[in-house]
């Protein structure tokens, strides 16, 4: 099977991605009125951060007219540096990633794997401090539970629409996509406000109020929609 992931970011952009936190990128979107913060999900470190472009996988349940399912035959086709995003619904009663699939992610260099659902063998996960993002932990298997139902196409989680190739930022705070296409202005506008938020801090610590100096920097513009 071959994999498209649509436009390959330059390695710039990534790269200056990773070093803003998600909560900068939210404002960002916000400034431009695209939706991408994917609500309910959370790394099981918080030290884990994964920025990459999306490979979208879909799972659905298993029904009268199916028989057998497995999950994790697609990491074959997964690139290093993607970030794996799993729809499975937001199903929280069977996992669509064990340790088998950490371990194979890890050595392939994979950047991380969101999941609109469940995850087990944690433990792996935290000893090779490979990035997961989930909506928690649950052992039961998806096994003859799930069906594969679509890789490398659209997928919605928490109302977010996430394409192959969408640039999928992670960290403590959670999950943000960005659209390929809007990532270059995305990035521009996270690091202004991460360089006003710095600002205001340093103008604070010389002895400035929070309102003066949030006001003089123009704080409450910075996640303002503009026209």
């Amino acid at each position: 099977m071959t994999h498209s992931t649509g436009a390959e970011p330059e390695t710039g952009l990534l790269h200056r991605l990773r070093a803003l936190p998600t909560a900068a990128v939210s404002d960002a979107l916000d400034r431009a009125g695209i939706p991408g913060a994917v609500h309910g999900l959370t790394p099981l470190a918080n030290g884990f951060r994964a920025v990459g472009p999306a490979f979208t996988v879909r799972y659905a349940p298993l029904d009268d007219a199916t028989s057998g399912g497995t999950v994790g035959d697609f990491l074959d086709d997964v690139p290093p540096g993607a970030v794996i995003v799993i729809d499975n619904g937001g199903r929280t009663d069977v996992t669509v990633w064990g340790g088998i699939m950490t371990e194979f992610a890890a050595v392939r260099g994979i950047s991380g794997t969101v999941i609109d659902g469940v995850c087990r063998d944690v433990s792996a996960s935290l000893t090779h401090t490979y990035p997961l993002f989930t909506r928690g932990r649950f052992m039961r298997t998806g096994k003859d539970r799930v069906r594969l139902a679509a890789v490398d196409e659209p997928v919605t989680l928490s109302g977010i629409d996430i394409r192959p190739g969408t640039l999928v930022c992670a960290d403590a705070d959670g999950v943000v996509a960005v659209p390929a296409a809007h990532a270059e202005r995305i990035a521009e506008s996270a690091e202004r406000i991460e360089r006003v938020e710095a600002d205001i801090v340093a103008a604070v610590r010389a002895g400035s109020t929070l309102r003066s100096a949030r006001e003089q920097l123009g704080y409450h513009r910075l996640q303002t929609r503009r026209p």
